[in-house]
């Protein structure tokens, strides 16, 4: 855990202060998290997905007919994790999975016409995140981009 008070960082040897849950970084991200996710869940419910399969159809309707695996990097998600997602969101026929031909060992993921069709019906969800953030556009970019940078520095002392 990271404090965020400068009560904590003290490098003169002097007792530190307590550990205090509000001022942890990682509590605010992920308490932060769970209230996105909340968002999302009560938006999502309409179009009949989840958080999770939300996120792998926005890497889909970026990018259709690739492998479990860049969709893996892309979420960093294992397949252990990823398989049983696909394989719901399948269910729901939005998508379909089928070995590569130049590689069996490669499945690689399609939308469906459905899981097309469903990218038009996603505009009122982005708009109710929005809305429930309380910021501005600037303020949202700006924070996106901070924490581009927080994950790509933890990415590279994980």
């Amino acid at each position: 855990m990271l404090p965020m008070s400068n009560t904590r960082a003290n490098v003169s040897g002097k007792p530190k202060a307590p550990l205090l849950l509000g001022d942890q970084l990682c509590f605010a991200l992920y308490s932060t998290s769970l209230a996105m996710t909340k968002i999302y869940r009560k938006l999502l419910r309409e179009l009949g997905l989840t958080y999770p399969q939300y996120l792998v159809m926005l890497v889909l309707w970026e990018r259709d007919g690739i492998s479990v695996s860049e969709i893996g990097e892309r979420l960093y998600l294992n397949s252990a994790t990823l398989t049983p997602l696909l394989k719901r969101i399948e269910a729901l026929g939005l998508l379909n999975r089928r070995r590569d031909h130049k590689d069996e060992r490669q499945v690689i993921v399609n939308l469906s016409r459905a899981g097309r069709e469903l990218r038009q019906k996603t505009g009122e969800v982005q708009d109710g995140v929005f809305h429930a953030s309380g910021c501005t556009v600037a303020g949202l970019v700006a924070i996106k981009h901070q924490l581009d940078q927080l994950r790509s520095h933890l990415m590279e002392n994980a």
